[in-house]
């Protein structure tokens, strides 16, 4: 597979009409190459599988930035704050001689780079071969009502970083027939081997490469494997004919834990490491069987996802003072969602009508902690979230920069953000608010009552209330989505 991304102006001339804020050219090729068999044993009690598997990923990666917005990294700051624009000011050791005070937010390895004071641009190729050798086994073993599931695999990981890792994994189901109760559980040992993609750059340290921080990160680590200890439990239980219950945990933890981070504001990302990782959570479903025409169930979710400090590998653009025992939770943490669904159909093959609510608590939005991370967005993202503050309310023209009333006077339609005083990364961090979304949808199976071909038609109706909502804001990986407004499909089907 080979892709790549081009953000900005291929030309990297500062200034214009419209200021762009980076010249980046960006490039990267991700062959794979390798092999995989598998034999598979079926006999008695026993239904087993081994294989062998090899791959050889060959990267290479050409990256190329220059800043052409002399805002964004400016060297000195004028009495009120604002950017020095004055192409001669490059060390902030100069800024006081020159009546302004320097900008204690600079990154300095960005300074040889900005194209509106005078820099050039920062080219980077990196190549990388990253082997990849496996041989594993399994094996699902029945003795009535138990069932007994063993496996092992064994990993060498031979790329910018090296290792070997032993993985067992095993499981077992078990059928209590007078209470029609089925247990699980379950246990795996694996190994995490990091992201191909950026991954020479992320790793890179050495002369040509990151050993001046270009990017204003505070250093570059290669990346190490990480081992992951996950554990599983749940059951099944039956009441009566008509009612299923069904509900599971999970707890995992990783050592090495791999996450992302962007390159600025752009939608370029890097593959970075937690010194670890702490994941929990459950969900349950209750089931109503089809019962005089009527089917329904409920489900239920939780995930709590936390990364522990330091961050360990990768670009590394968080303030290295932080605590090793420090602690965040990321976007994909929420409290609390769920979805309802009833559907009653009186006649079989006849038409059928359902309804569909759906719960969310809102997942974590790390990117505005507090009111001086929402003042420094743009009008645009401010004006995503409903930011206002008092009786102003911000456009994508008219940004919110300073915001004087007091809380709860201020704040996000769309977005929680913590009183001051009280945001947590850990126990309580600005999430996305609560939303309740509810569709509808009629149709039938059959629509003209024919046997061999059959034909379907489906009338659905989305989101019927108007909510407008937001998924995510600013996430690291997908960065903002919108609930999608009212909406209607309508659905013809051939069956045969």
């Amino acid at each position: 597979m080979t892709s790549s991304t081009e953000t900005g102006t291929t030309r990297c001339i500062p200034g214009g009409t419209e200021i762009l804020r980076f010249c980046i050219l960006y490039f990267v090729t991700v062959p794979n190459l390798g092999i995989k068999t598998d034999l598979n044993y079926l006999h008695g009690r026993h239904n087993a599988k081994f294989g062998v598997q090899i791959q050889d990923t060959i990267l290479t990666e050409k990256f190329t930035l220059g800043l052409t917005d002399p805002t964004f990294n400016p060297v000195c700051l004028d009495a009120d704050g604002n950017a020095v624009l004055n192409p001669g000011l490059t060390n902030p050791d100069n800024c006081q001689a020159a009546g302004y005070q320097a900008n204690p937010n600079l990154s300095p390895g960005l300074v040889p780079y900005d194209l509106t004071r005078g820099g050039s641009l920062f080219r980077y190729y990196g190549h990388a071969d990253i082997r990849e050798q496996a041989f594993y086994g399994q094996d699902s073993i029945n003795f009535g009502k138990l069932t007994l599931n063993l496996g092992f695999r064994w990993d060498r990981y031979d790329g910018i970083a090296k290792g070997t890792q032993p993985q067992p994994r095993g499981g077992l189901s078990y059928l209590i027939a007078p209470t029609k109760t089925v247990l699980r559980i379950a246990y795996s040992h694996s190994y995490e081997t990091p992201l191909n993609e950026n991954l020479v750059l992320s790793s890179a340290t050495g002369a040509g490469g990151l050993a001046a921080n270009v990017f204003g990160a505070q250093g570059s680590i290669p990346l190490q494997p990480g081992i992951r200890n996950m554990y599983n439990a749940g059951l099944e239980q039956n009441f009566g004919s008509h009612f299923v219950f069904e509900g599971d945990y999970f707890w995992k933890y990783t050592r090495n834990a791999f996450d992302l981070d962007t390159l600025f504001t752009t939608a370029i990302f890097f593959p970075i490491e937690w010194a670890h990782s702490k994941m929990d959570g459950f969900s349950s479903k209750l089931l109503l069987r089809q019962y005089k025409g009527l089917t329904a169930y409920t489900q239920l979710g939780h995930t709590r996802s936390r990364v522990f400090g330091p961050e360990n590998g990768g670009l590394i653009f968080n303030d290295t003072a932080l605590p090793n025992d420090y602690v965040v939770r990321i976007d994909h943490d929420q409290a609390l969602q769920s979805t309802s669904n009833v559907q009653y159909q009186p006649r079989k093959n006849g038409p059928w009508v359902s309804f569909t609510w759906r719960y969310d608590s809102g997942i974590v939005a790390s990117a505005i902690p507090d009111l001086a991370s929402a003042l420094a967005l743009t009008g645009d993202q401010q004006a995503q979230i409903g930011f206002y503050c008092g009786s102003q309310v911000a456009t994508v023209y008219a940004p919110i920069t300073t915001c004087n009333v007091p809380w709860p006077n201020w704040g996000a339609k769309l977005v929680k953000i913590p009183a001051p005083g009280t945001e947590n990364d850990d126990l309580n961090p600005a999430r996305v608010r609560p939303r309740n979304l509810f569709n509808m949808a009629v149709g039938t199976d059959n629509l003209f009552h024919t046997e061999k071909v059959r034909w379907t038609l489906r009338l659905e109706s989305f989101n019927i209330t108007n909510k407008l909502a937001v998924y995510n804001f600013l996430s690291t990986c997908s960065g903002t989505h919108f609930v999608s407004p009212r909406s209607y499909r309508a659905t013809l089907g051939i069956a045969f």
